[in-house]
C-alpha cells in the first residue's frame, strides 16, 4: 500500500471508532475526517466537502399502536412488531430519495456515471417489501398475545388536539405540496437539477400558507444528519482517489473468482454490511464501507456495479435483528417482548428481505 493509502485508511478507521464511540457528537467525526484530508494534502477543500429521515415516522406509528387498546380480537404485541418495522418498507417510492441519492453519490464516486431510474430502483424495494409483508403475515399468529403500554387520557387529548389544529384546506394543501415533492423527486431523470429545487418550493408554500414557521423548518432540517452523509462522501471519495478502495475490490475479486454468482457475491456484501450497521449503529458509515468495495470488486470482474450498489445501500438500513439503536430497541422495549420473542420475528425477517432485496436487484439491474 502507498502511504496516499495508509493515511485515508487511517482517517477513515478513526472517523468510524469515533462513530462508534460517542466521544464527540453525532455528525462531528465525519467534519473532523474532511479536515484531517485536507491537512494531509489527501484532498482540496472542495473534494473533502463534495458531499456539502424515517425516525420520526416509525416514532409515530409506534406511539399510535401503543395507545390501542389491548383486546383478544385485536392483540397489540401482535401489532407492534410487524407495523413498527413496516416503517422501513414502502410499497410504493415515497421515502426512497435518500437511499436512492446515496446509491448515485457511490456509484459516481466509483466512477461509474450511468443514470439510474427511480421507478427501477423503487421496483427493488418492493419486492423486498413484499417479502417483507409476506413474512409478516406469516409471523403474525406466532408472535406473544400480551397487553402493552395503555396510553393517558391527557396524551390521547394532546393527540386530538394535533389532529384538530389545522383547518381542512391547510392539511389538503400540505398534502399536496408533500405529493408534489414526491413526484419531483421520482422524475430527477426526467427534470434533471430543477428536481432538487421542487421540495424547497413547496416548503416555501407551506411557510407561506403558515403551516409551519421558519423556527419549526430550521430545528426539524435534520443537520448533523446531513453531516454525517456528506462527512463520509468524502472520506469515501478519498479512499478511492488514493486507489485504495480499486486495490481491495481486486483482492476481493482475485479470492470470489470469475466464477462466482453475481447473486451469492452481492448477497455477501449485503449481510456485511446490515450486519455491521446493526452492532455499530452507523448505517451510513456501514454502506460508504462496503459499498465501494463491492462496486471495485464488480468492476475487476467485469459486471455491472449498479445492482451491487443498490442492495448494499438499502441493506444498510435493513439489519435490525439485534434490538441495540433506534427502531429495533424501541420496539423491544415499547412491545414488551422477551429477547427471545423478539428473534423470533426479527432474524427470519432479516434474512427473508436481505434475500428478496439482491435477487430483486440482480433481476431488475442484470449483472
Amino acid at each position: 500500500m502507498t502511504m496516499e493509502m495508509i493515511l485515508a485508511l487511517g482517517i477513515l478507521v478513526l472517523m468510524i471508532v469515533l462513530i462508534m464511540s460517542d466521544k464527540m457528537p453525532f455528525g462531528a467525526p465525519p467534519l473532523l475526517a474532511c479536515l484531517l484530508l485536507v491537512v494531509s494534502g489527501l484532498s482540496t477543500v472542495q473534494q473533502a466537502f463534495a458531499g456539502t429521515g424515517a425516525t420520526g415516522y416509525y416514532v409515530l406509528i409506534l406511539s399510535l399502536v401503543s395507545t390501542i387498546p389491548y383486546s383478544k380480537k385485536l392483540p397489540t404485541s401482535k401489532l407492534m412488531m410487524p407495523l413498527g418495522f413496516a416503517t422501513n418498507h414502502p410499497l410504493l417510492p415515497i421515502n426512497l430519495a435518500l437511499l436512492f441519492g446515496v446509491t448515485a453519490t457511490v456509484l459516481e464516486t466509483a466512477g461509474f456515471h450511468q443514470a439510474i431510474s427511480m421507478g427501477r430502483f423503487a421496483l427493488v424495494n418492493l419486492i423486498m417489501s413484499a417479502a417483507f409483508l409476506a413474512w409478516s403475515l406469516i409471523a403474525y399468529r406466532f408472535l406473544p398475545d400480551h397487553p402493552i403500554a395503555d396510553a393517558s387520557e391527557d396524551a390521547l387529548a394532546a393527540r386530538e388536539e394535533t389532529f384538530n389544529a389545522l383547518p381542512a384546506w391547510k392539511e389538503y394543501c400540505t398534502i399536496a405540496a408533500f405529493a408534489v415533492s414526491v413526484i419531483g423527486m421520482m422524475l430527477m431523470n426526467i427534470l434533471g437539477n430543477i428536481a432538487f429545487v421542487i421540495p424547497g418550493l413547496a416548503g416555501a408554500f407551506v411557510l407561506m400558507i403558515d403551516v409551519l414557521d421558519f423556527k419549526e423548518v430550521r430545528d426539524h432540517m435534520g443537520a448533523p444528519v446531513i453531516l454525517m452523509m456528506a462527512g463520509v462522501i468524502g472520506v469515501a471519495d478519498a479512499l478511492a482517489g488514493t486507489g485504495f478502495t480499486a486495490m481491495v475490490g481486486d483482492a476481493v475479486a482475485g479470492v470470489l473468482g470469475s466464477g462466482v454468482s453475481p447473486f451469492v457475491f452481492i448477497v455477501a456484501f449485503a449481510l456485511l454490511t446490515s450486519t455491521c450497521a446493526t452492532f455499530t449503529g452507523s448505517n451510513m458509515g456501514s454502506v460508504y464501507i462496503f459499498a465501494p468495495i463491492a462496486i471495485a470488486a464488480c468492476t475487476s470482474l467485469g459486471l455491472n456495479p449498479t445492482a451491487a450498489a443498490i442492495a448494499v445501500v438499502i441493506s444498510g438500513w435493513n439489519g435490525g435483528y439485534m434490538p441495540i439503536d433506534g427502531m429495533p430497541a424501541m420496539i423491544l422495549g415499547m412491545g414488551k417482548y422477551k429477547l427471545p420473542e423478539f428473534w423470533v420475528f426479527s432474524v427470519p425477517m432479516y434474512l427473508i428481505r436481505i434475500l428478496a432485496l439482491c435477487a430483486g436487484a440482480v433481476f431488475i439491474f442484470p449483472m
